[in-house]
C-alpha cells in the first residue's frame, strides 16, 4: 500500500497538504500525489556520502525529537549546530519580516490572521522557495510583520495577500537538540526543522529563555549557507 511509503516528516506543505500524515492518508486513492513530495525526491537524488570512522564519532548525536541519530549535516553535506523547531502552539516556524516596500503592510491592510505569500530576497536569506503563512503580529508604523510559515494549501483554498519580495529579519523558535552549547551573542549554523530544502542557515542568538518545551531563542542577522 502506498500509504505505507516512508515520507520525510518535514511537514513542509509543498505537496499542498499541511502534514506528511495528511498526504499519506490520500496516497491509496491518489498514488500520483507521491510525486509532490519534493524533500523525498531530493533525498533520492542525493549522492551517498560515507564519513570516515573518526568523523562519525564527532558528527553524530542523538536526536531527541525524531528518536534517531542526527548527522548534523544538511542536504548539501554542510555541518550545522542545532535544529530550530517551531513553538507547539504555532502552526509553523515564526519568522519576523519586512516587505521590500514597507508601505505594502498598510496598502494591503495586512492584519492578524491574513494568509500571505512572499519570497525572502538578497542578503537576508536569498531562499529560492516562495514562503506561505499566516500573520500573527503586525506593526503598520514600521511595516514589520510576524508570521508563521506554513504550506501552500491554505492560500490555495482561501486566497492570500502577496507581499512579493521581503527581508527576513529574524526567526523565533525552540532548540531541543544541539551538538554545541548555545550562548547569547554568538552566531551559529542551524537548520530549521521544516526547511523544505533542508539547508543550513546562520543567525546571531540575541534572546534565550529556558522552558519546559526546550530552549526558546530568537535569531537575527540571518543568511543561508
Amino acid at each position: 500500500m502506498l500509504a505505507q511509503v516512508e515520507l520525510p516528516g518535514a511537514n513542509c506543505g509543498a505537496c499542498g497538504y499541511r502534514t506528511c500524515g495528511a498526504l499519506a492518508a490520500e496516497l491509496d486513492n491518489k498514488p500520483d500525489l507521491i510525486e509532490r513530495c519534493l524533500p523525498r525526491l531530493a533525498k533520492a537524488a542525493e549522492p551517498v556520502v560515507k564519513a570516515a570512522p573518526d568523523q562519525a564519532c564527532h558528527s553524530e548525536n542523538f536526536d531527541v525529537r525524531q528518536g534517531a541519530k542526527s548527522t548534523w549535516r544538511d542536504s548539501l553535506n554542510r555541518e550545522f549546530d542545532f535544529y530550530l523547531e517551531h513553538f507547539p502552539e504555532d502552526p509553523g516556524p515564526k519568522e519576523i519580516i519586512i516587505p521590500h516596500n514597507p508601505m505594502l503592510t498598510r496598502e494591503l491592510e495586512i492584519s492578524v490572521g491574513d494568509l500571505m505569500l512572499g519570497r525572502p530576497l538578497g542578503m537576508s536569506c536569498g531562499c529560492p522557495i516562495t514562503h506561505c503563512g499566516v500573520v500573527v503580529e503586525v506593526d503598520r508604523r514600521t511595516g514589520v510583520i510576524v508570521w508563521c510559515v506554513t504550506g501552500p494549501l491554505g492560500p490555495r483554498n482561501k486566497g492570500f495577500k502577496d507581499i512579493g519580495y521581503y527581508i527576513a529579519e529574524g526567526y523565533e523558535g525552540l532548540i531541543t537538540d544541539a551538538r554545541v552549547d548555545i550562548n547569547i551573542g554568538q552566531r551559529y549554523f542551524f537548520q530549521p526543522r521544516r526547511c523544505m530544502l533542508q539547508w543550513r542557515h546562520s543567525g546571531l542568538v540575541n534572546y534565550i529563555n529556558r522552558s519546559k518545551d526546550g530552549l526558546q531563542v530568537r535569531l537575527e542577522g540571518l543568511w543561508i549557507g
